[in-house]
């Protein structure tokens, strides 16, 4: 097998986001372990598109929580990180025993645990939810796309190299955009929440180190051992801060169910859908399918919160979306 190249996804993935950590790890080309026959294609296909799907909705789920039962961002953040994070450990131990098992032993890995636990995780947590209570779950997951030009900045400074044409034609793009989606097509005022914007770009900043902090220490233990670890971390940290036992508004049953899902299905689930899909289709492949994310999240954003798009919104998507096709890594 080849040596793996650095590569982010779409979710942008959701900050859950495992999604870019999978794709770090995974090869262009489909894993030669499974079978290739047009059937096992198909069922990775839908696997990813499933997975993609899922953070999708789970972005609009947790619209839902804060806007309907007044759930804050970092309520949801804590909780879902903590929840999602010992999901993760406990698979790991299933799964990967001994791994877990060495993280837990080293003590050098604590520490980059906890500055990726911190940065990685929490920051990128925080910001795509903020993004989302400012806007809507469409657009926070399109702006979370951009985290592929932080991460083309980065690739050119440490290779010393100035962008290929493809790369400024898909740089271009994401800024023409980006601009239609915060102005609606009127360069002279902002239709998007500033503070929105702001977060969004956060969000896109953090998610980049996603794709470029974790490598080394999940090429060692993991995804499942780092994920598990790591998202336990920044659950921790912020639990006495947030203190979610004493400041969570009420919630009923169908609140309980929501958050059910964006722990078990969003996060959880989502990540092991979009992995094993992958796995089969390839991480070029399944880069692009998970495009289902924003097209997911955009659609259950007007059915479920009553988000309006215009036709500046759809314009920028578009430019977004061609942006990822050329930035992402090409197939030998």
């Amino acid at each position: 097998m080849s040596k793996l190249k650095l590569q982010t996804g779409s979710k942008t993935f959701d900050t859950s986001k495992s999604a870019a950590k999978a794709i770090a790890s995974t090869p262009d080309r489909p894993n030669p372990a499974f079978n290739h026959s047009t059937n096992a294609i198909l069922i990775g296909i839908l696997l990813t598109l499933l997975g993609g799907a899922f953070w999708g909705a789970n972005a609009t789920v947790s619209k839902i929580l804060m806007s309907t039962y007044h759930v804050s961002p970092l309520q949801i953040a804590c909780v879902r990180q903590i929840a999602a994070g010992i999901l993760f450990s406990i698979t790991a131990a299933a799964c990967t025993p001994k791994k877990l098992a060495g993280a837990v032993k080293s003590g050098r890995t604590w520490i980059s645990m906890a500055v990726t636990g911190v940065v990685c995780v929490l920051l990128t947590q925080v910001s795509y939810l903020c993004t989302i209570d400012w806007t809507n779950s469409g657009t926070a997951t399109v702006l979370q796309s951009l985290n592929l030009l932080f991460v083309l900045v980065y690739a050119c400074l440490h290779t010393r190299r100035v962008p290929t044409i493809r790369e400024t034609i898909g740089v271009v793009l994401a800024f023409a955009g980006t601009a239609l989606m915060a102005t609606g097509g009127n360069l002279s005022s902002l239709s998007l929440p500033i503070m929105g914007l702001l977060w969004g770009l956060a969000d896109a900043a953090s998610t980049a180190a996603l794709a470029i902090m974790p490598v080394k220490l999940i090429a060692k233990w993991g995804n499942l051992t780092v994920n598990g670890i790591t998202f336990i971390i920044s659950g921790l940290i912020m639990l006495p801060f947030v203190r979610p036992w004493e400041t969570m508004p009420p919630l009923d049953w169908r609140a309980l169910l929501l958050f059910t899902f964006t722990v078990v299905a969003g996060t959880f689930g989502a990540y092991w859908l979009f992995l094993e899909g992958i796995m089969r289709v390839g991480s070029v492949k399944g880069t692009l399918l998970g495009a289902s994310e924003p097209v997911t999240a955009a659609i259950t954003a007007v059915m479920f919160t009553g988000a309006v798009f215009s036709w500046a919104d759809f314009v920028g998507f578009g430019l977004i979306f061609i942006m990822m096709i050329l930035l992402c890594k090409r197939t030998d």
